[in-house]
């Protein structure tokens, strides 16, 4: 098994699948690198298991040199959204506040940000008769 700026590859993916399993490189940016940074020294379609040492240090030395990717890449969004919530923006508010930060509506949906939800002052037909079994008790004590 490969491994590539500390991420062990799947041993039977073309390289350039493979790649996109680190964080931060899709499968264009994958490659890019393939074509572009190496120069083609190493064909997309080869499996990694078929990789040689020496490629492998190559890949591993071009990305590590030349891109942000897996914990630094994680660390300036994290940074990026303090940054936001300590300033006040709109976009820290809506951090800090768990809501939609781009501009999606939030009167229905949001569910994902937002959580199961709550409902508000309305009250059900069990609910009133638990509420009420709780204050019969509370009387008789």
């Amino acid at each position: 098994m490969a491994r590539i700026v500390g991420v062990d590859l799947p041993r039977n993916k073309k390289i350039y699948v493979a790649l996109s399993y680190i964080y931060g490189i899709g499968i264009p940016l994958a490659k890019k690198i393939l074509e572009k940074d190496l120069e083609g020294k190493i064909d997309p379609n080869k499996r990694v298991k078929d990789l040689t040492e020496e490629e492998i240090g190559m890949l591993n030395a071009v990305i590590s040199k030349n891109y942000k990717v897996e914990g630094e890449l994680r660390r300036e969004i994290q940074n990026n959204i303090k940054r936001y919530i300590e300033i006040g923006s709109y976009r820290g508010y809506r951090h800090r506040r768990n809501l939609p930060v781009r501009g999606q509506r939030t009167r229905t949906n949001a569910r994902t940000r937002r959580g199961k939800r709550k409902t508000v002052g309305a009250v059900t037909k069990a609910t009133l008769m638990a509420q009420q079994k709780a204050a019969a008790k509370s009387d008789k004590k």
